[in-house]
């Protein structure tokens, strides 16, 4: 999930002198921002700080953020979307790969460097609508009065965002991770006929090897049995479904991450850790749990919060090994 961000004072302090995309577009920036939280918290992993628009702008849509993401020109058309023509992604968002090469080298192999891209059913949401708005109502009169053109769409950005992570893999990333922000407000029907099929052909056409692909889609629990279908080795599970159920609904067919809901964060350290506890407990000692907050982690989160979370999750684990040695 979203590990740096405004409750790291070392954060807060590197936004005052940079803004939002000149920090993501620096390579030697956005390397720093990811090391900010895996030294002050020891980490499991190390998640590529970045957008998942970036990559919007090496198909044909330029956009700002203000302080949210606003494109140009929304796409709202066919013709449009004929237009829309993706460069290697190499060519145009080079940094990203600098990032992740510099972050290889500066980890040395101690945690290993998370990889991802938004899902092309988001994507499309914002394309769409042309800024981050609830309910995303544009994409979805496109999917009713055009879904031709959205289907088209869809295709695009899928084999835009294989090529993006693919990249990535070759720049030094060794998992990955595809967001599915907005499938939550499409229908299981519509899930199953517009974003499934289009993280399928995202994830057919990776060139990922071994390195473990998460799909996470918030908010989304009424899609948590087609999304084991995505291709994915693990699904995010938001804080709506308890972890046990999402056991049940996918089988033990994937690995499941997840869910803590981060509001927890601002509770006492006490109540984090039952709460975190309860979490770890639902999950069972099967395997395939990755312990995480249900979403990204929120401003003014307080630091302490964070590492009673750290700690319970690490005390729980050596326990575990204890019990099975």
């Amino acid at each position: 999930m979203r590990q740096a961000g405004r409750y790291l004072p070392e954060y807060r302090e590197l936004r005052q002198r940079v803004d939002f995309l000149t920090l993501c577009k620096t390579p030697d920036l956005a390397a720093e921002v990811t090391l900010q939280p895996i030294r002050r918290f020891g980490f499991d992993a190390a998640i590529l700080f970045s957008d998942i628009l970036i990559p919007v702008e090496a198909i044909g849509c330029p956009l700002n953020f203000d302080p949210g993401p606003r494109l140009a020109t929304p796409i709202r058309s066919r013709a449009q979307v004929d237009a829309l023509s993706a460069a290697p992604m190499e060519e145009v968002v080079p940094y990203v790969g600098q990032a992740l090469a510099l972050l290889r080298r500066e980890l040395a192999g101690k945690v290993p460097v998370i990889g991802f891209c938004g899902a092309p059913f988001t994507l499309a949401a914002y394309m769409v609508e042309g800024e981050g708005r609830q309910g995303f109502g544009e994409v979805k009169k496109m999917m009713f009065r055009e879904p031709a053109t959205l289907t088209h769409l869809l295709e695009k950005l899928a084999d835009g965002m294989a090529d993006y992570l693919n990249f990535q893999i070759r720049s030094g990333a060794q998992a990955l991770q595809i967001f599915d922000s907005w499938a939550g407000i499409l229908s299981q029907a519509d899930y199953r006929a517009f974003a499934l099929p289009a993280v399928q052909r995202l994830v057919g056409r990776l060139d990922r090897g071994d390195a473990p692909l998460i799909y996470f889609a918030p908010a989304a629990g009424h899609t948590l049995a087609d999304a084991a279908a995505t291709g994915a080795d693990v699904l995010g599970v938001c804080w709506r479904t308890p972890m046990d159920q999402a056991r049940a609904i996918t089988g033990g067919s994937v690995a499941l991450q997840g869910n803590l809901d981060p509001h927890v964060l601002f509770a006492s350290p006490d109540v984090v850790r039952e709460k975190a506890g309860a979490v770890l407990d639902a999950a069972g000692p099967a395997p395939g749990h990755i312990m995480n907050l249900g979403h990204g982690i929120l401003p003014e989160t307080p630091i302490a919060s964070v590492e009673a979370l750290v700690e319970t999750v690490a005390a729980r684990a050596a326990d575990s090994v204890k019990d099975r040695a």
